[in-house]
């Protein structure tokens, strides 16, 4: 595994096409979106190294990993807390030796109007939905300038792209990281890459995060009815990694057909 886990460093320490051998940290991996990401990119040769707050979830699915002979790894993260990313991304180095991709993909989205004033919801979304971004960027860019190379890739919403009611702050808390995500590609420069990822309806526990009990049904009732499954952004996240060192894939939307 040792030899597979370096082959795609070239002799200048630039990061090589293709997916087999590459480190690659993922938040919110326990399930949904980054769950799916992680089998997917484990059959695809990557080395996984999983963080999420639900320890017992993250076990499972290292061993379930392991068991179809993938390499895979986890460290319990909350991403409110810069400490947990710290200890992700250094759990990672000192494993590997590197670390090729973040996967920020941690999210909540408790949504209501904004007449419930449900402030409480509002700090957690931008705890978690934006905080926590920036805590990988601090934790790993670091590293990625060491290095010499790495990959960004931040979970977005097309909530930030279509604007609804009851969503203002959650997809306001996603067009921050779209924000982020443009402007750390542009002083990413040469040897880095950075990628935003933005999901329409998926089929996740997204809904179990809503407080609010009428948004909650609501959300549950939009995923039976349109929602993809999260493998098809696994798929786009894979794309964008496996893309030559030169090749910087900006943002991929992704949305049910059916979704307006």
């Amino acid at each position: 595994m040792a030899r597979s886990v370096f082959s795609t460093v070239g002799t200048k320490g630039q990061a090589m096409i293709g997916i087999e051998g590459k480190v690659v940290a993922i938040t919110g991996a326990s399930s949904g979106i980054g769950e799916a990401t992680a089998r997917h990119l484990a059959e695809r040769g990557a080395v996984l190294v999983l963080g999420a707050r639900r320890g017992d979830r993250l076990a499972a699915l290292s061993e379930s990993i392991a068991s179809k002979g993938g390499a895979a790894s986890h460290v319990v993260t909350d991403v409110t807390s810069r400490e947990d990313v710290e200890r992700l991304v250094a759990h990672a180095v000192e494993r590997h030796g590197k670390l090729d991709v973040l996967v920020s993909n941690a999210g909540i989205a408790p949504i209501s109007p904004l007449d419930e004033l449900r402030v409480e919801d509002w700090e957690a979304m931008i705890d978690v939905n934006v905080k926590g971004v920036l805590y990988g960027i601090a934790a790993a860019l670091p590293v990625f300038r060491r290095q010499g190379f790495g990959h960004f890739v931040n979970t977005l919403s097309t909530a930030g792209i279509k604007i609804v009611p009851t969503m203002a702050v959650y997809a306001g808390s996603k067009n921050a990281v779209r924000t982020i995500t443009e402007a750390l590609r542009q002083e990413a420069g040469p040897s880095l890459r950075v990628t935003g990822i933005s999901p329409g309806y998926v089929d996740t526990e997204l809904p179990s995060s809503m407080t609010d009990p009428a948004m909650r049904a609501q959300g549950e009732a939009a995923m039976k009815a349109m929602a993809i499954p999260a493998s098809a952004i696994a798929e786009a996240i894979a794309f964008a990694i496996a893309q030559p060192s030169t090749v910087d894939v900006g943002e991929i939307v992704l949305r049910p057909t059916t979704q307006g």
